[in-house]
């Protein structure tokens, strides 16, 4: 299985970060895009959610959830 590393940038040099640094796929978003209830393959259609590494494994965590709840602790104040 393929291994996603998550980043959500809070500003330019301050990003949180979930994963290995070494991963298959990493998935960037800025903190602005996650206000509110959005979800993140809607961002990932509208270019807000960036990706590098194969699309397949993305895809499959968009529909099984992982990617929401990785950002949404990213996202919530520590």
């Amino acid at each position: 299985m393929s291994t996603v590393q998550y980043r959500v940038v809070v500003a330019k040099g301050d990003e949180r970060v979930e994963g290995p640094d070494d991963a298959d796929v990493v998935v960037t978003v800025p903190l602005a895009e996650l206000a509110g209830d959005v979800d993140p393959a809607v961002l990932f259609m509208q270019g807000k959610l960036k990706s590098t590494g194969p699309t397949g494994p993305l895809l499959e965590r968009l529909r099984d959830g992982s990617v929401q709840a990785a950002l949404s602790r990213l996202a919530s104040p520590s």
